[in-house]
């Protein structure tokens, strides 16, 4: 199949995005305040804003950023903590990423796609864990299992599996760009959020390591999201792979990219994904990558996203330490995996390990994590109910914009929260989640209060997948 020549996106201008920085290299005290100021209006920043807190580097000034990121977090999504887990259904891949263990040339990988049975499996274990939303991701090459029709199949697999009670109740996909046509077939199989990483925005950084395949391909790449919406997938999300060129240029192209979705589509990113490289089976570039990403400036990096896009999901993978991921959930993330395996069959096969394609940084399951949430008063959510509601795109920005999306995902946070550990936890987890479940309500208001008791009481009487 012959596909289209994409046009160069107009919206992303270097030599724009390095000018914002240049012009603010020099740290102000007063330009810092103001626009610390204008975050906590909840409006989100321009290039020049986040050029400034990218130029940060006093201790005091970057506290002071980082407990504004924490009150934004808060006054949109409350303490809720969205939990999902990676489902790998293939590493093949015909691209040449050279940071990637999947990359078609590296011959110490184990290649593996998945059948449907298998599939089935793997999704029966991660509903025995707890899981109610997984992220089904795949290398860049169906032919061989059946071309496009394999990926469509195996989130029909996905939805189809019942494990007692328990069921995934929305897969989002990380997918290579498609046609307009195969991304209108893949909102029609009911996916939740189309991800897909740039991984770089910066031109000559893309084309040095990704030099073979249809990746190597920058336009067609950047402009993957433009087609997704104009099949009618709303809800995106967008990610950078820390440590392939300067983050400070990163951010802002990242931000670039987001305001030319709001103008053109109305809605901008559902979520941003911050990876970090990691090394990874086969790569001396994923072992020492061309421009690391301090644990500081992630941190800072972090901060700034959520002042810069407040009302956009921020996810923290476990590539990620515990210690580092911790440290984070202060600063502005929303989302987070956990008991993550990234090969096929890693689930079924817990010592099968050398198909993966980086190397995890967080290795504790999906109760360890949960526990550890729960008694830093955080309230993990396993909802799924806007996106089975229809509350997506526009209308999730809307009230996400405003911080009215908090009245109905702390609720249904609580509500799925009491569902898991009901269902799935120990007596260690159950009693750290009574404990959260019952502050977290007494701290609620009085509307959101009745609502998140209503939900616990029918959860409580036996009723599941209860919502707002």
């Amino acid at each position: 199949m012959t596909l289209p020549a994409p046009q160069a996106p107009d919206w992303l201008d270097a030599g724009r995005i390095r000018s914002a920085l240049a012009r603010n290299a020099a740290e102000d005290n007063k330009r810092v305040a103001e626009v610390l100021t204008k975050a906590r209006e909840l409006k989100g920043l321009d290039l020049d804003d986040v050029a400034v807190l990218a130029a940060l580097t006093r201790p005091d000034l970057i506290e002071e950023m980082y407990a504004t990121a924490k009150q934004i977090k808060e006054a949109i999504y409350g303490r809720r903590m969205v939990f999902f887990a990676p489902l790998y259904i293939s590493n093949r891949c015909s691209n040449e990423c050279l940071y990637c263990a999947f990359r078609a040339s590296n011959k110490a990988l184990v290649r593996h796609t998945l059948s449907q049975k298998e599939i089935a499996r793997e999704t029966e274990i991660l509903i025995s864990q707890g899981h109610k939303r997984v992220l089904m991701v795949a290398g860049e090459s169906y032919a061989a299992a059946g071309g496009f029709g394999y990926v469509l199949d195996s989130i029909a697999t996905i939805y189809s599996v019942q494990k007692g009670a328990g069921a995934i109740r929305r897969v989002n996909a990380n997918l290579a760009p498609l046609t307009i046509e195969e991304f209108r077939a893949l909102h029609g199989a009911g996916i939740g959020t189309y991800q897909l990483f740039q991984e770089t925005y910066d031109r000559e950084v893309y084309a040095a390591t990704h030099p073979k395949g249809r990746k190597a391909d920058f336009d067609w790449r950047v402009t993957a999201f433009d087609r997704a919406m104009t099949a009618g997938i709303d809800d995106v999300g967008m990610g950078i792979l820390f440590g392939l060129a300067d983050w400070r240029f990163e951010i802002l192209a990242l931000i670039s990219h987001i305001a030319h979705l709001e103008e053109r589509f109305g809605v901008g990113c559902h979520t941003i994904s911050v990876p970090r490289m990691e090394p990874a089976s086969g790569s001396d570039m994923a072992t020492c990558p061309p421009q690391p990403v301090s644990d500081e400036d992630f941190k800072k990096l972090v901060a700034i996203l959520r002042l810069a896009v407040p009302y956009t999901g921020l996810i923290m993978s476990t590539r990620e330490n515990a210690e580092m991921r911790r440290e984070t959930y202060a600063l502005g993330v929303s989302q987070i995996s956990a008991g993550s395996r990234t090969n096929p069959g890693g689930y079924a096969d817990e010592q099968r390990f050398e198909s993966g394609q980086f190397q995890l940084g967080d290795h504790r399951s999906l109760e360890e994590v949960v526990q550890d949430i729960a008694q830093m008063g955080y309230i993990p959510s396993f909802c799924t109910a806007c996106y089975r509601v229809g509350r997506t795109g526009g209308d999730f920005m809307d009230l996400a914009k405003t911080g009215e999306i908090k009245e109905k995902c702390g609720p249904n946070a609580v509500g799925t929260f009491l569902e898991y550990l009901l269902d799935y936890s120990g007596p260690a987890t159950l009693a750290a989640g009574e404990k959260a479940i019952a502050a977290e309500i007494a701290a609620m208001d009085t509307k959101d209060g009745r609502v998140a008791q209503r939900l616990a009481d029918m959860v409580r009487a036996g009723k599941r997948d209860v919502f707002c």
